[in-house]
């Protein structure tokens, strides 16, 4: 994954409380079978004018030219609820979303977040509330900073600090996903493989060396 260190970028505000994962990406835009294109079906129902169709809704905030390249979602609380597909995030992460901004996240959403790289901050709500007025006077010009390594935001005069997790921060950092988190243990593994090789030799033998389903 792509580390999460400092990121600038423009900020939408969709202050919706309750937005769940069915509104993120419905489930008529979960027919590919990898990743690739689900950021075109990102709140499809809202973004778009007629079911399944492609005309922008000129009314959805992520289609209005001040908000063209947004990168930061301001939500309202319980965001992600709902069912657990992890299409939901793919989808934000493929339209460009690298992070999202609510004073609370569905649990399981969130950690997909962590999983495929993007940072979910809480913060609350009067302080989300406080940022998006500061945006919504000039979006293009009033970008949002999220600094990782120190936990901190800024948007013009406007500033606070975050709390996420420490495992779930420094796989954001580094860029990791629970796989190759796992592997920076690899040396640990390996040699924990190999003494159970020789103490448990019996377990390890080959096949062919069964005589009648018993091992020698």
């Amino acid at each position: 994954m792509k580390p999460f260190i400092c990121h600038t970028g423009i900020a939408a505000p969709l202050l919706r409380r309750n937005i769940d994962t069915d509104a993120i990406i419905p489930s008529r835009e979960m027919k590919r079978v990898s990743k690739r294109g689900l950021g075109e079906g990102l709140f499809a129902a809202w973004r778009y004018t007629l079911p399944g169709g492609r005309e922008p809704n000129p009314s959805f905030v992520l289609n209005g030219p001040e908000y063209q390249h947004t990168s930061i979602l301001l939500a309202g609380d319980n965001f992600g609820c709902g069912s657990s597909r992890e299409h939901a995030v793919w989808a934000l992460a493929e339209y460009g979303i690298r992070a999202v901004i609510a004073s609370g996240f569905g649990a399981i959403f969130h950690t997909n977040c962590i999983r495929n790289g993007v940072l979910p901050v809480r913060l609350d709500e009067s302080e989300i509330s406080a940022l998006a007025e500061r945006v919504q006077r000039d979006p293009q010009n009033n970008a949002v900073t999220i600094d990782l390594q120190q936990c901190h935001i800024r948007c013009g005069d406007f500033t606070c600090d975050f709390f996420l997790e420490e495992g779930a921060r420094e796989m954001l950092l580094n860029g990791l996903d629970p796989i190759a988190l796992t592997l920076k243990q690899r040396k640990a593994i390996d040699s924990f493989e190999q003494a159970r090789r020789k103490e448990h030799a019996w377990a390890f033998a080959p096949l062919e060396e069964c005589v009648e389903g018993v091992l020698p």
